[in-house]
């Protein structure tokens, strides 16, 4: 019987090189797990780190693995505590299920916690047994359950990877092929992990480009979606970028500061610092009122940095009171003025808050609210409409200014 490419006959020179993906695999479970020696630059470091972990919570690596699913309760509070991130996907999903349908991989949606909470339809079912176990509604496949894969890694990690056949932990997983990546919320904790998966054959495309490019959208439409009190800024170097998979994010609380950043974000402005001031100046060296003025252009304007990059942006309060400050009549100190160009070199000056307030988004509110209807002689209907919003949200506003009012 001729030798393993992985393995030499007893007493030839030990085989230092493989040239095949497969070889290398089969090379680094022989050192790691036979000889106890670590198998660096034969496969990833997230492997090694991930065998490392299953070697303490799973001694058998031979055994069968029990894809079980999780008790219906925790099941139903799991959907309905992912609602939000769910409602997020689904355009993105149904994209890739779209995409992927002719190449027999099924993409999966865990939650931080490693249970499915979405899977695609898969078409080859019957030639994918082992697959056919794993991808169904409240599965767990989280490391300490499953072993090494690569939405368990990421469970972990919170770092994109791949693994790739032997790479996993269980030898009952050898055929299985998978790519994930991570989905973080508005506060950058892990939300959730989408993976691509394939069993018995290769994938024959970028998998792990394509899952974070649509990981990145999905994160995208969940930080909007968690931010219905922000003032939400989308920038880039270049506008064609903008509203694609690529443009910078960040969510401006209604104090000024800056509440999140996605990925492209941080890499233009830095990272938020985790302590100490985020004021939207410092970081963008433009001030709140400046930005809410740029809110009331539909088309991305230039402007620079703090920093000194030149980038086009557009600014959006999605304001958790229903007003639109692209459709103000006027805010007390703003003008109509054209918004910053990309030579400006100082950000100007912040208008006069609202009497009263503090400078910050919900006192502009009001000022531009009472502006609005002093402009409207009082008529809330005509008020409501240049503001479009009803005119149940302008009493109810109404009524608590004047409440708070009756307290002070």
């Amino acid at each position: 019987m001729p030798q393993s490419p992985s393995r030499s006959a007893p007493g030839a020179p030990r085989q230092l090189f493989s040239s095949t993906r497969a070889e290398r695999v089969a090379l680094a479970r022989q050192q790691f797990f036979e000889e106890g020696v670590r198998p660096s630059g034969l496969v990833g470091e997230a492997v090694i780190q991930s065998w490392m972990r299953c070697t303490r919570a799973h001694t058998d690596r031979r055994r069968l693995v029990a894809f079980d699913a999780v008790t219906p309760s925790r099941l139903h509070a799991t959907l309905n505590r992912n609602r939000e991130l769910l409602d997020a996907a689904r355009a993105e999903l149904a994209s890739m299920e779209s995409s992927l349908a002719g190449t027999g991989s099924r993409v999966l949606l865990t939650d931080a916690q490693g249970v499915i909470v979405h899977v695609t339809h898969n078409p080859s079912a019957a030639q994918q047994p082992i697959l056919h176990k794993t991808a169904r509604l409240g599965v767990n496949i989280a490391e300490s359950v499953v072993g090494t894969t690569a939405p368990g890694i990421v469970t972990c990690t919170g770092l994109a990877c791949t693994v790739d056949g032997a790479e996993h932990y269980f030898d009952y997983l050898r055929e299985m092929q998978c790519a994930a990546a991570p989905i973080r919320d508005v506060h950058g904790r892990l939300a959730a992990v989408l993976d691509v998966t394939v069993e018995s054959r290769p994938f024959g495309f970028d998998a792990a480009s394509m899952v974070a490019l649509y990981a990145t959208t999905i994160e995208n439409r969940l930080l909007l979606a968690q931010s219905a009190d922000r003032l939400v800024l989308r920038f880039q170097a270049s506008p064609a970028l903008l509203g694609t998979p690529l443009e910078a994010l960040a969510g401006v609380a209604p104090d000024g500061s800056v509440a999140w950043l996605n990925t492209a974000a941080a890499r233009l402005v830095g990272r938020l610092p985790p302590s100490g001031p985020r004021d939207v100046e410092r970081l963008f060296g433009l001030d709140l009122a400046t930005l809410l003025r740029l809110g009331r252009r539909e088309a991305a304007q230039p402007v620079r940095l703090a920093s000194g990059l030149g980038v086009w942006l557009q600014a959006r309060l999605q304001a958790y009171d229903g007003v639109d400050f692209r459709h103000a009549i006027g805010m007390a100190g703003i003008a109509d003025a054209s918004p910053p160009a990309i030579e400006t070199t100082q950000p100007s000056a912040a208008p006069e808050a609202a009497p009263g307030g503090d400078g910050t988004l919900r006192s502009h509110s009001r000022k531009l609210i009472e502006d609005t209807l002093a402009a409207h002689g009082g008529n809330i209907s005509h008020a409501a409409r240049q503001l479009r919003v009803s005119r149940g949200t302008l009493y109810r506003r109404l009524h608590s200014w004047e409440q708070d009012g009756k307290g002070d």
